[in-house]
Parts: structure tokens; sequence; C-alpha cells
């Protein structure tokens, strides 16, 4: 049976190793694909931009008893009363019938009358609400709004935390591909986009750049190390770090994923369409994209932006003439495999003879000193008179 807990250990110390990096290409291909999709979904087939948007009439029916057929009578029901254009109905929970019209119009107690009749329900069972398109234009306007400013400030936020733009660049490419991707489903499958599902795309966001970040730091904490240590290149110590951090990803998308399904279940088999149900679904999709971007594409691109850099150029040289000192968490710390430590090397020549190592316990003695706890240069003999 498979430990889980030892393989994340295993991950950790670098006993076991996925080649995240190595394989960039692959992932890229499955994100170039999987974008492609999206696009083609967003511009062919169009946005179901719901009625908060577009503007026009919607109205409940409560306590209908049989809601077969509902479609064709709430054509015909709002037909009757001269209202015109595309007709959506929808069950909402048990009893509930949704019709929305994409024309708004003042013949709203006319409407009101036909559904009850059609329905068979009482005339108060039936609730009218008319919007205009101005609103929804108002509402696309805030969204777009938030969503430059949320990426600006991501930007300057990440290019001061990490102290690089590179980092911010490639966190910035993976936000782009989870909503790229999250709002391509929607598209493709024609999901009903409504001031709900806008929350929730810009709330994947903040989801999607939480684990990018704490992939990023692991990230620096190793390539530092390495940098100082010159036991493994930057793309081994950044490898090493997304498999530090692998499970850690992995558990923390389950457990918000688990309740966020419940909420889907319920919504989809007893709510209904609704602001539950479109919160939800947002999150869901942008949410697993998100754990995959994290893992897949913001690493491997950060790698791939950094490979002409001098510090980086220079390590894989000085790796390549004296070899690696292991792909794990071992090495970074200087470790023997028996346990005893290394001397931690801090640099190189324009040679690349290494540099002194920075250990005390491995600091060379004076010429003149003696081997011993005390450590004092040999006295001169005294010369006999």
């Amino acid at each position: 049976m498979l430990n889980f807990a030892q393989v994340g250990n295993d991950l950790y110390t670098g006993k076991r190793s996925i080649d995240f990096i190595g394989r960039q290409k692959t992932w890229y291909a499955i994100s170039g694909v999987l974008v492609i999709l999206a696009l083609v979904g967003i511009f062919a087939r169009g946005l179901n931009f719901g009625i908060e948007f577009s503007g026009g009439s919607e109205f409940r029916v409560q306590g209908v008893s049989n809601s077969q057929d509902y479609e064709q009578k709430a054509q015909s029901a709002v037909g009757e009363a001269g209202i015109g254009g595309n007709v959506v109905a929808t069950v909402v929970g048990q009893d509930t019938v949704r019709v929305q019209t994409e024309a708004a119009s003042e013949r709203t107690e006319e409407a009101r009358a036909a559904l009850a009749k059609t329905f068979g329900v009482q005339e108060g069972a039936v609730s009218a609400s008319l919007i205009g398109p101005s609103w929804g234009e108002t509402v696309s306007q805030q969204a777009i709004r938030g969503l430059i400013v949320f990426l600006v400030l991501v930007t300057l936020v990440m290019g001061l935390y990490f102290r690089t733009w590179k980092m911010a660049v490639s966190g910035l490419v993976a936000l782009l591909h989870d909503l790229v991707i999250t709002v391509g489903i929607y598209a493709l499958f024609g999901f009903e986009i409504t001031p709900s599902s806008m929350i929730g795309f810009l709330t994947i966001l903040g989801y999607s750049l939480y684990d990018t970040v704490v992939v990023f730091d692991k990230v620096r904490e190793n390539t530092a190390e390495a940098f100082a240590t010159k036991r493994m290149t930057y793309r081994q110590a950044a490898n090493l770090a997304v498999n530090q951090t692998l499970v850690r990803s992995i558990n923390t998308t389950v457990v918000a994923l688990l309740p966020i399904a419940a909420v889907l279940f319920v919504g989809f088999t007893m709510l209904g369409p609704g602001t539950l149900l479109d919160l939800s679904l947002a999150l869901f999709i942008g949410i697993a994209v998100g754990a995959y971007s994290s893992i897949f594409i913001a690493t491997p691109l950060l790698v791939d932006l950094r490979r002409k850099d001098k510090a980086v150029v220079d390590l894989d040289r000085y790796i390549a003439r004296h070899g690696s000192k292991g792909t794990g968490r071992d090495a970074l710390a200087g470790i023997h495999a028996d346990g005893a430590p290394e001397p931690a090397v801090v640099g190189s020549d324009s040679t690349g003879a290494a540099e002194q190592p920075v250990d005390a316990a491995y600091r060379p003695l004076h010429r003149y000193a003696q081997a011993g706890p005390r450590n004092q240069p040999k006295r001169a003999p005294k010369s006999k008179r």
C-alpha cells in the first residue's frame, strides 16, 4: 500500500524526485492546448452573459407542481403578454421556474398574469424584476478595472518581495493562464456568466497567487543556498523546491475543493441556478487550474527566464567542472551521507578554482600552526649559548 506520508518525506528530502523542470516543454504543450481551446470558446462560441449584463426582464414562478415542458409554457405566456426577444426558462430549486427575457418591458403585470395562468398558480406567486443594460455595463467596467488594479499590484508586490522582476512576470503569466482557461471553460460549456461569476474569477486569482508565492518562496530559499554552496545547479534547486511543496499544494487544493464540490452538488441537484452555484462553479474550476499552473507553469517558466543570467550560467559551469553533490536537501545543507559536515564553498575565482570554505572547522591552518586544540604557532627552539 502506498504510504503518502513517506512519499511526501522522500520528495522533501530529495530521495525521490519528479523532474518538473526538465519536462517543461510537456507542461507548456498541455497548457498551450488548453489556452487555444479556451480562446476558441471565447471568440468562436462567445460568452453567455447573464441578464445582469445585457438587461431584460426576469420572472420567478413559485409553487409549480409540475415543471414538465416549462420552457414551452414560459415562451407561450411571455409571448401572449407581448414581450418579445429570446426567452430562457430554468428550474430553480424544487418548485420554482425562472423566466428571463432579453428585452426589458413595461408589460410586467400582463406577463405575471399570463405566467400565473399558464403554470396554474396565484398571481402573487409570480415575482418580476427589470434590469437595465446600463447596470450590467457598470458591473463589467468595475470588474475590468478591478482586474487591472489587481494585476498591477500583484506585479509590484511580487517584484519587491522577491527582488526580481522575473519572478513577478512568471507569477503574472500563471495568473493570466488560470483566468483564460477558466473563462474559456465557461464559454465552451455555455455556462452563464453573472456578477457572482465575476467575483469568483477575481477570487481564484488570489488562490492561484497564494499557491505560486509559496512555491516561489521555497525556490528562492533553495536557489540562494545553491549559489552559496555550489552543490547543485539553479535548475536542480528549483526542481527540488517544487517537489518539496508538491504535497502541500495538493493537500491545500483538495481541502479547498471538497467543500466547493459539496456546494456544487447541492446547487446542481437541489437549488438550481443562483448566486451560490455561480460563485462555487467559478471557484472550483479556477482553484483546480491554479494548482496546475503553480506547479507546472510558474517555476519552469522562471527557470527558463533566468537560464541566461550570469550568476546562473557561472553556477552551471562550476557544477559541470566539479560535479553536483546531489539533488536532495542534504546537498544544499552540505551534509555527507554519513552525516559529517562538508565545507560550504562560497564562490570561485576566474579560473574556476573554489574559494576558501566558510565553515570554521575547515579553515586552513596558518603555515606555522600545529594541529591541536590550541592551534598556536610553533615556537622557535632556544639557541644554546
